[in-house]
C-alpha cells in the first residue's frame, strides 16, 4: 500500500502551487490560521513550515497542551469563564468540573474513554488522533487538505491504494462531524434524515440489481 504524502512532500508541493498562480505564502499557510486549526504553537508551525525538526515530545505532552489550546480558543471565542466551559463538558461527558477543570488547564491527562468524549465536544477532525498526532503529522493532514481544495481535479492523480486509503479516513472525518452535529437535531429533522437515508439505501439496492 502506498504510504500517504509526507510533510516535505506536502509543503513542496504547496510552495509548487504557490510558485505557479503567484501568490503570497502566506494566502495558503498562514501559521495563526494553521495553529488554529491543528491546537499547535504558533511558533511550532512556523518551525515546521521552515522544516526545522522538532524536540521530541510524548504523546501525553500532545493531549494536554491540544486540549488547553482548544480550551483556551473556545474561552477567547465565546468569552466564557473557564469555569462555565468546566461546566460544560461535566454535564456532557459525565465527570466532575474540577476534573474537567484541570484537563482543560492541562494539568491533568484524560483516559481514551473521555478523550474519545472531548472529540465529540470539541468537534475536532481526525478522532482522538488530533490530540495524540506528532505536530508534523498533525499540520500535514491540514495541509492535505488545502492542497486537496486547490489542485484542480484534472491535475489529481489516478487513486491508488494509499489515495483510496486517504479518502476513507477523509470520509470517515466527515462522517463523523455530521453524525455530531446530527444528535443535536429535533425529532421531525431526525424522521426527515432517516427517510432520506432510507431511500438512499433503497435506491442503491435497486441499482445493484440491475
Amino acid at each position: 500500500m502506498e504510504a500517504p504524502p509526507q510533510l516535505p512532500e506536502t509543503l513542496q508541493r504547496l510552495d509548487e502551487l504557490i510558485t505557479e498562480r503567484g501568490l503570497k505564502r502566506s494566502d495558503l499557510l498562514d501559521p495563526a490560521a494553521l495553529a488554529a486549526r491543528t491546537a499547535l504553537p504558533e511558533l511550532t508551525v512556523r518551525s515546521l513550515l521552515r522544516g526545522a525538526n522538532l524536540p521530541t515530545d510524548t504523546v501525553n505532552d500532545r493531549v494536554r497542551a491540544r486540549i488547553r489550546a482548544l480550551s483556551q480558543a473556545h474561552l477567547t471565542r465565546t468569552g466564557q469563564r473557564m469555569a462555565d466551559l468546566a461546566g460544560s463538558i461535566s454535564r456532557q461527558l459525565g465527570v466532575s468540573t474540577v476534573w474537567a477543570r484541570q484537563v482543560c488547564s492541562g494539568d491533568k491527562m484524560p483516559s481514551v474513554e473521555l478523550l474519545h468524549g472531548l472529540v465529540d465536544f470539541f468537534r475536532v477532525e481526525g478522532g482522538e488522533a488530533f490530540f495524540t498526532a506528532p505536530a508534523p503529522e498533525a499540520l500535514n493532514r491540514v495541509l492535505l487538505r488545502i492542497l486537496a481544495s486547490q489542485e484542480p481535479i484534472s491535475e489529481k492523480p489516478q487513486a491508488t491504494a494509499g489515495s483510496l486509503a486517504a479518502v476513507h479516513a477523509e470520509f470517515q472525518d466527515v462522517r463523523g462531524i455530521a453524525l455530531r452535529q446530527a444528535r443535536d437535531l429535533p425529532e421531525e429533522r431526525w424522521k426527515v434524515l432517516n427517510a432520506t437515508l432510507k431511500a438512499l439505501l433503497e435506491l442503491d439496492e435497486s441499482e445493484g440489481d440491475r
